[in-house]
């Protein structure tokens, strides 16, 4: 019985871990995809800068 309980509380604690991994996965998939975002608008701005301005010639 004690055996039981033990097994009990290990799948029950080992599936909490996996939620709090999950749910950590998740959120690093969204930072992720806004640091796409950012970059993607920051790499076009700083296009549109730099022609505005006319590229150096080298």
């Amino acid at each position: 019985m004690r055996s039981l309980l033990w097994i009990v509380g290990v799948v029950a604690g080992v599936l909490i871990l996996l939620g709090l991994l999950l749910e950590a996965a998740r959120w690093l998939l969204i930072i992720g995809a806004i640091a796409v975002v950012v970059l993607i608008v920051l790499a076009f701005a700083r296009g549109r800068r730099v022609v505005q301005r006319g590229a150096p010639r080298r």
